[in-house]
């Protein structure tokens, strides 16, 4: 990997939604065509129905940027992981007067590391919390572009 010192990327996903809030439905899609026009409702987002949503595609982009970043700080230490498993649950509230909010993330990682002890897996768990981008972008500055189409 060549150095990404002053570096920028940009990844693009869209959402269209169409009709009224209870009875509308979108897609989900990305640059990629990893995701590629995934329908979401009130339903997938706010009860058990089949589907996905938007809290759980952040958590999922939450769980794999954390497993990457843990993998780099246990290289820090010359450790190489031979498996990462991190489950992301993020809990979605309904908090008065703001509504719905994302209240919390907790991470469960189960690491497979050859040659490390507990504490040298912590250590490198909490540089991986505190350095993840992800974990970074969930207390960031939000801009907004707005155009209305006719």
């Amino acid at each position: 990997v060549t150095s990404r010192k002053n570096m920028s990327l940009k990844r693009i996903a869209t959402a269209v939604w169409k009709g009224g809030l209870m009875n509308g439905s979108g897609l989900i899609s990305a640059n990629s065509k990893v995701l590629s026009s995934v329908p979401f409702t009130v339903p997938t987002r706010f009860s058990d129905e089949k589907g996905t949503n938007p809290e759980e595609l952040i958590a999922a982009a939450h769980a794999g940027c954390y497993s990457m970043a843990l993998s780099a700080e246990l290289g820090k230490a010359n450790l190489t992981p031979e498996s990462i498993n991190t489950s992301a649950t993020l809990k979605l509230e309904k908090v008065e007067p703001k509504g719905w909010t994302t209240t919390n993330i907790h991470l469960d990682v189960k690491a497979k590391v050859p040659g490390a002890d507990q504490a040298a897996l912590e250590k490198a768990a909490k540089a991986a919390k505190e350095g993840c981008p992800v974990s970074r972008l969930l207390n960031t500055d939000i801009t907004l572009n707005v155009k209305l189409e006719k």
